[in-house]
């Protein structure tokens, strides 16, 4: 049922559908391995309430999608539910991102202009280039509530080598971000905080970064107080989800951006306990999570949008995951596999040669095949057609949609 009927039922019979609010919190540069060795009672109050769950950064690794782990690559990750190969953040001198594929505020603010957006970040370029608030690539999009920038202001916080400014404007951040959610109750917010990361790249794993975790733990304790005061005062649903954006080198913690596991194993912690059986059997993916807050906030998005996502809902039921193509020069073909999961026990199979979508045009999917799931594999064939350099693939269940690329050098 749509959302919007759903609403005017429930208005009719004199009841009032809760309000969904999402707050998504990044806490910089915590591997996942991290989290058990610092002490973090506000973080696994959270997690014991929802879940905890093992969660990747980095994209397929040798493969087209293979991504940097590298903190506003990550950032961008999560804020367009794609890997670098099409948002194309592929440093934190953030040079080019393509707008094309838009971030969730982008998807929000289309269809719900009158609902408040917000952000609280040590980062100011999180704002002016991740979201291009203002920007004409995405529609002059303009933040409801903007907290950031302190990183500019030497005078009030003055650029000491220990980088305790970090810490202290991390803390001024989370202070505002837990009393404007707890008095406005923004309906979209996302929260950056960046102490750990500063305290890895000094000294690695070491007392000092453990230190940090339990700082940001903290600070999660007053966000987590102000959302419970929400829930119980304006019986509003609120999803929470708290993440970090890489991992770090296995050898001393110090660095990262490449695809070592550490460096690409990280986790995510929600406030819900009723995630689906991907997210509860599988290692999730940092691009799951703008699927998820869509899904949760029943956020209609438009199809061709939808296409591009390579992250799936960790909420509703998902048929399959792990879609991949080759391309078979022998019988000019491309085969393709699959892993399936509980659900429909069929999906259509779409062939595209273009990647207008890139360049802000449209792509002509043809439907090429119907598959069962069961069979997890299927060949599309190429006989009558001319070999192409680029082919995108779309299998398409009634509950989830998957994309690969399929690259000929």
């Amino acid at each position: 049922m749509p959302f919007a009927l759903l609403c005017v039922l429930l208005s009719i019979c004199g009841l009032k559908a809760q309000e969904k609010k999402v707050v998504f919190v990044i806490i910089d540069g915590i591997a996942e391995d991290m989290l058990s060795k610092a002490n973090t009672p506000n973080l696994d109050e959270i997690a014991n309430v929802g879940s905890l769950v093992p969660a990747y950064v980095g994209g397929e690794k040798d493969g087209y999608s293979q991504t940097p782990t590298i903190s506003a690559v990550g950032y961008n990750t999560l804020l367009t539910g794609t890997w670098v190969h099409k948002h194309n953040v592929f440093g934190n001198s953030i040079k080019a991102p393509n707008y094309n594929y838009p971030t969730v505020f982008e998807l929000f603010e289309k269809r719900w202009p009158e609902k408040r957006t917000a952000v609280f970040s040590t980062w100011l370029d999180n704002r002016t280039k991740l979201i291009g608030e203002g920007l004409e690539g995405t529609s002059y999009l303009k933040m409801d509530y903007a907290f950031d920038g302190f990183e500019l202001d030497t005078v009030a916080f003055p650029h000491d080598a220990d980088r305790e400014f970090i810490k202290n404007i991390d803390e001024k951040v989370a202070t505002e971000a837990a009393r404007y959610i707890k008095e406005n109750g923004p309906d979209l917010s996302w929260v950056y905080l960046q102490f750990p990361d500063d305290m890895g790249h000094k000294f690695g794993d070491s007392p000092e970064l453990y230190e940090a975790i339990a700082f940001e733990d903290a600070l999660m304790g007053r966000l987590w107080e102000a959302i419970s005061y929400r829930k119980q005062q304006f019986d509003e649903d609120w999803l929470l989800l708290i993440t970090t954006d890489h991992g770090r080198t296995a050898e001393d913690g110090k660095h990262h951006g490449g695809q070592s596991r550490r460096e690409r194993n990280i986790w995510m912690i929600t406030n819900k306990d009723k995630l689906n059986t991907y997210a509860q059997n599988h290692r999730i993916a940092m691009v799951d999570l703008l699927p998820t807050m869509v899904d949760f906030l029943d956020l209609e998005v438009d199809e061709d949008v939808r296409l591009e996502w390579d992250g799936v809902s960790l909420l509703s039921e998902v048929d399959m995951i792990n879609l991949k193509g080759i391309y078979n020069e022998q019988n000019h073909s491309i085969d393709l596999s699959w892993e399936q999961l509980k659900g429909s026990p069929k999906a259509d199979v779409y062939l595209a040669t273009s990647n207008n979508k890139n360049f802000g045009g449209e792509d002509n999917y043809k439907k090429v095949g119907k598959v069962k799931l069961s069979k997890e594999g299927y060949s599309i064939d190429l006989r009558d057609d001319s070999v192409e350099k680029f082919y995108k693939v779309v299998l398409k269940s009634s509950n989830t949609t998957l994309n690969t690329w399929i690259i000929n050098e």
